[in-house]
């Protein structure tokens, strides 16, 4: 046999293994509501090529293929079992059982996945409603329709902004449907005029007109105990925000920019167990952007090394409150021409990680370049540690970070020489290490994080947002904790 039929075969013996995998892929989703990754990459709605390509995304990971007839088994192993809602990554699970001393693979299944076994898949939702549908706002909505239908627990159930004009409906409805930077609504979108609904996959958004925040009878809508989302950013602090909780069927509020006075900053992945049931909690922020994105890898640096102080530069994509072409603004440089020039600007988001991480107070300083890119920004990471450090050791520390601990939704980690920018256009993680830029040298560390300034940080918000509804799936297996990593 040739060297190119060896490659046909080797081929075709691979699309085999993946199209044996689908239906136990759909079987999993369908009776057990388990969602099935390789290494976070979800496999939801996949073809038998995308099942490959998964699978040799793995080689980011481990360093190496992950070859099909060591997840097959597994699965064949899973559908069999009495699970209930999760995310289940087969290939953390791979690569554990092949490190273990275990030749019983059921048994070792049963042993990682005791917090699935014998829970109901049945969940009853939490209605979800989003105030303002701007780059966020769509985001959110996009991912909340794919949430519903991949695991159930929270549902969007309306949308709220200021009527435009008469084709207001239709004109967001479209916007929803097209995306300049993310592509295609993954499905079907169709639109009720005499109703004011956006249907969306079968979900029902009521689109509510409204100008006050505090006057809206949501029950009017069926709708309750709801989470709403204040993309807007016009309010910030309690007082302002409490607006919402004056409406009928409010119970909380998350605010996606960075809350004022005493609003809690939440990143999800470091300090999300500070919420409570308390009244105080009823009004949350996720933060910004980039406080997600640099606080998570800050936090496991510091946890590990020490960090002295250090200043965060941001090169960020330009957003929608600057100008097209020069004009007037209220900012210093934002009215100059977004697409043309790069804008040196301030950013909060260095003095915000002391919010997350307590201990990161005044230690950190942060400027921000805003550049010619509608999507995805970096964050360096220049830090003094308190103890000398090797640069293979940093590395080989987050990979394993990305790979095995608790964190691993929010850190990413990537050792490729040709990567740019839209390479992370749609990353679900707030931040992902480039390995091959770290710098070390003596107790001095440069980190360069990628983010995707809308889709990771929408991701993160959602996950508050499933935090405050009782409605995140447990993720399996079990992560361990960043300190117990050698």
């Amino acid at each position: 046999m040739t060297s190119q039929q060896q490659a046909q075969q080797d081929w075709n013996d691979r699309l085999e293994l993946a199209q044996e995998m689908l239906p136990l892929i759909s079987r999993l989703h369908r009776e057990h509501n388990v969602v099935t990754s390789i290494f976070g990459r979800l496999l939801i709605g996949v073809t038998d090529v995308d099942i490959i390509k998964s699978h040799r995304y793995a080689r980011r990971i481990v360093e190496k293929e992950l070859p099909l007839d060591q997840t097959l088994p597994i699965l064949r192993e899973l559908v069999d079992m009495d699970l209930g809602t999760s995310s289940i990554d087969l290939g953390a699970l791979a690569a554990q059982f092949a490190k273990s001393d275990e030749t019983d693979l059921r048994a070792f299944l049963e042993s990682q996945l005791t917090d699935a076994m014998g829970t109901s898949s049945a969940r009853e939702s939490r209605d979800v409603v989003l105030y303002g549908f701007g780059r966020i706002g769509r985001l959110l909505a996009r991912i909340l329709v794919a949430r519903e239908a991949t695991y159930g627990g929270v549902r969007l159930r309306a949308v709220v902004v200021r009527k435009s004009n008469d084709e207001d409906l239709a004109k967001r409805a479209s916007l929803l449907r097209r995306d300049s930077v993310h592509g295609p609504f993954n499905g079907t979108i169709t639109v009720d005029e005499e109703n004011d609904i956006i249907w969306a996959n079968g979900t029902c958004i009521q689109v509510i007109y409204a100008n006050d925040p505090a006057a809206i009878d949501y029950t009017a809508y069926g709708i309750d105990d709801a989470v709403v989302v204040d993309n807007t950013g016009i309010w910030r602090d309690r007082e302002a925000l409490g607006q919402h909780l004056q409406s009928k069927g409010v119970s909380e509020v998350l605010l996606t920019a960075p809350g004022k006075g005493d609003v809690k900053n939440i990143v999800y992945g470091i300090n999300h167990e500070m919420i409570t049931d308390g009244d105080e909690d009823k009004i949350l922020s996720a933060a910004s952007c980039t406080t997600n994105a640099i606080t998570p890898v800050l936090k496991v640096i510091n946890d590990r090394y020490g960090i002295k102080h250090g200043h965060v530069e941001t090169v960020h994509a330009y957003t929608n409150d600057q100008n097209l072409a020069d004009n007037i603004h209220k900012g210093p440089r934002r009215g100059r021409a977004a697409a043309l020039n790069m804008v040196l600007t301030e950013t909060g988001a260095a003095k915000a990680v002391s919010k997350a991480i307590p201990e990161m107070e005044g230690k950190l300083t942060g400027n921000a370049i805003r550049v010619p890119t509608p999507d995805v920004s970096m964050a360096v990471l220049n830090l003094d540690l308190e103890i000398d450090v090797d640069r293979d050791e940093v590395n080989e520390f987050l990979r394993d970070v990305s790979l095995h601990s608790e964190v691993r939704q929010q850190i990413d980690y990537i050792n490729s020489p040709d990567v740019v920018s839209t390479d992370f256009v749609g990353s679900t993680h707030a931040g992902v290490v480039d390995g091959l830029a770290t710098i070390a040298n003596d107790n001095h560390l440069v980190l360069y994080v990628w983010y995707d300034n809308e889709f990771g940080y929408s991701n993160q918000v959602i996950r508050i947002v499933e935090k405050l509804a009782g409605a995140r799936p447990k993720v399996l297996p079990e992560r361990v904790k960043v300190t117990d990593l050698k």
